[in-house]
């Protein structure tokens, strides 16, 4: 038996360019999953797993942009921008929110098969983040954005969910003041310690049990924080 097809997701709502790119892929035997709008992007993304994702920045139910940031909260598979927006900024605003290349169009079929054969490289070189984080009755469904505590749901500020994913992203780790204040709110905040101390609180208040006496989520003096799982 041979080795297992490479799974490609194309988030595009353009019939012709869907065409287009579905015969293409198909002669490099490819397995071409499609999705025409955000929503069911995002979903297939999660139910299948591709190995890699081509995505439209204009999507009828939502902007590019934002999905690569929703993809990006759980999923390091390679994301290929393919957009008919040439500025700059739009370059950059889609590699800042996690994509990994940005092809204008119209592009030609041998320089996408190009950018994806070293995106597919790069990727084979990280671990993958598994969709749901566990660490003891906490559990986190990044791809749905559902984070459960003793099988109940807990409903987090968009902030309050963003700092939780930074601090599962790196579970058993001291994270620093300044490295947590950087990822959540930006370089111009990372001298700004209170609003870690807020926010720190307020998760504590929703997802243990005893605030005062945390399990998952620990203080280290001085220095930061530790999402742990409890023994």
């Amino acid at each position: 038996m041979g080795e297992p097809a490479t799974v490609v997701l194309l988030i595009e709502d353009e019939i012709p360019m869907r065409r287009f790119l579905r015969a293409a892929l198909d002669a490099k035997e490819y397995q071409l999953l499609e999705a025409g709008n955000a929503r069911d992007g995002l979903a297939q993304a999660a139910s299948r797993n591709p190995d890699l994702i081509l995505l439209d920045l204009g999507l009828p139910d939502g902007d590019g942009i934002e999905v690569t940031r929703r993809l990006r909260e759980w999923t390091k598979r390679p994301i290929i921008v393919l957009s008919a927006r040439g500025q700059d900024a739009d370059k950059i605003a889609a590699l800042d929110a996690g994509a990994d290349d940005y092809l204008t169009k119209p592009f030609s079929v041998g320089e996408l098969l190009a950018r994806m054969r070293v995106a597919l490289r790069h990727s084979a070189l990280g671990a993958e983040e598994e969709p749901v984080f566990e660490a003891g009755e906490l559990r986190i469904d990044r791809a749905h954005r559902i984070v459960t505590v003793r099988s109940a749901e807990v409903h987090l500020t968009p902030t309050e969910y963003r700092l939780l994913l930074v601090l599962a992203g790196h579970a058993g780790k001291v994270m620093t003041h300044r490295y947590l204040l950087k990822e959540v709110w930006g370089v111009g905040r990372t001298g700004q310690a209170h609003y870690l101390r807020v926010y720190m609180a307020q998760l504590r208040a929703k997802i243990e049990q005893d605030p005062a006496r945390p399990v998952y989520l620990k203080t280290e003096p001085g220095v930061g924080y530790r999402l742990q799982s409890p023994a």
